[in-house]
């Protein structure tokens, strides 16, 4: 995901966007959010699955994730994700 910072902070679009926007500490300790923690272990980079590298981790994973390795696509003016349930 790519695009201008306070896009992709207040409205990220990719699984993995979400995960890290939501483990950004918070410093009023009277807010609470819900962190998203990801499931499985990183791949290594000599052996990345095929389609969709995210996929493995990934809690909205369909069918389609792992043959086609999505396209990066523009979901608001300059903010770019790739993945297929953005």
């Amino acid at each position: 995901e790519m695009g201008p910072m306070e896009d992709v902070i207040q409205t990220p679009q990719h699984p993995y966007t979400k995960a890290l926007v939501s483990n950004i500490p918070i410093p009023d300790p009277t807010i609470v959010r819900e962190r998203i923690m990801l499931p499985g272990e990183t791949p290594t980079p000599i052996e990345l699955p095929p389609g969709c590298r995210f996929q493995p981790r990934c809690q909205e994973f369909g069918a389609q994730c792992k043959p086609d390795e999505p396209q990066l696509q523009e979901v608001s003016p300059g903010h770019f994700v790739a993945c297929w349930f953005e």
